[in-house]
């Protein structure tokens, strides 16, 4: 077992941490490890906030990374080019540009002694990192991402047998004994770590009766909350992106 194996198995969340702040060595040697990600076009930048008092957890650092298109659209200018690839497309290598990076990010830091979490929410509530950032058109906010050295030490989440997720050759027939016995890893395992018993929240139920407690109460059903009851339509998020200026309704460009 090397050092990097045995850090990505070791990961985990962290929303509490202590007063020390790393050094602005730490911070450079993070983003620059995580630019050694692989890439498309390298369609990423990273906000930074040192703010603890207004970051998420209250945590030292605050990173936002960011679909940018903005910094090579002006390149290609230089270069007399206009952009022809459709938003979607770009869109897509962005978000692959920008996890690679985020992920490399995760890495690094958790090897340097510090934990981390990724926020999602930038994506769904872009203006205020808009305004907070002065950020201009063609840059699209996409995950945050918390860091500091941590005040907690939460085992590592489960996560599903690998029979459920590496296919080889052809994808496999997923019979129900297959599908109950993934479930039942996720379930069994968050349930032993008292996980949401401990944060004392379950997702409310729009339209059907509750009938969970936090004895049963797990993850395949607070992922079943989400992905069926939110978000069933694609106008708020379109709008978040038309207001970072990209429209994926149209042939080309904004």
């Amino acid at each position: 077992m090397n050092q990097v194996i045995q850090t990505l198995l070791n990961h985990k969340s962290i929303r509490q941490y202590t007063d020390e702040i790393p050094s602005d060595k730490i911070v450079t040697t993070i983003v620059r490890a995580s630019q050694q990600a692989p890439f498309a076009y390298q369609l990423y930048s990273v906000l930074l906030s040192r703010n603890k008092e207004k970051n998420p957890f209250k945590a030292p650092l605050f990173f936002i990374v960011c679909v940018d298109s903005h910094k090579f659209e002006r390149i290609m200018a230089k270069r007399n080019w206009e952009m022809k690839s459709n938003d979607l497309t770009l869109l897509f290598f962005g978000i692959q540009d920008a996890c690679y990076m985020a992920q490399n990010m995760v890495v690094a830091g958790e090897s340097l002694g510090l934990g981390t979490c990724f926020l999602g929410y930038p994506l769904t509530n872009v203006e205020p990192i808009i305004r907070e950032y002065k950020l201009p058109k063609r840059i699209f906010p996409l995950v945050g991402l918390v860091m500091g050295y941590p005040k907690e030490d939460p085992p590592p989440r489960p996560r599903y047998p690998l029979d459920f997720i590496l296919f080889e050759d052809e994808y496999s027939d997923l019979d129900d004994e297959i599908i109950t016995e993934a479930m039942n890893v996720m379930d069994e395992g968050y349930i032993a770590q008292n996980y949401y018993r401990n944060i004392n929240y379950r997702i409310p139920l729009e339209d059907r009766e509750e009938t969970f407690t936090f004895d049963d109460y797990s993850w395949t059903e607070h992922i079943c909350r989400k992905l069926g009851q939110w978000n069933d339509s694609v106008t708020d998020q379109k709008e978040q992106l038309e207001k970072c200026g990209f429209f994926i309704d149209e042939e080309s460009t904004g």
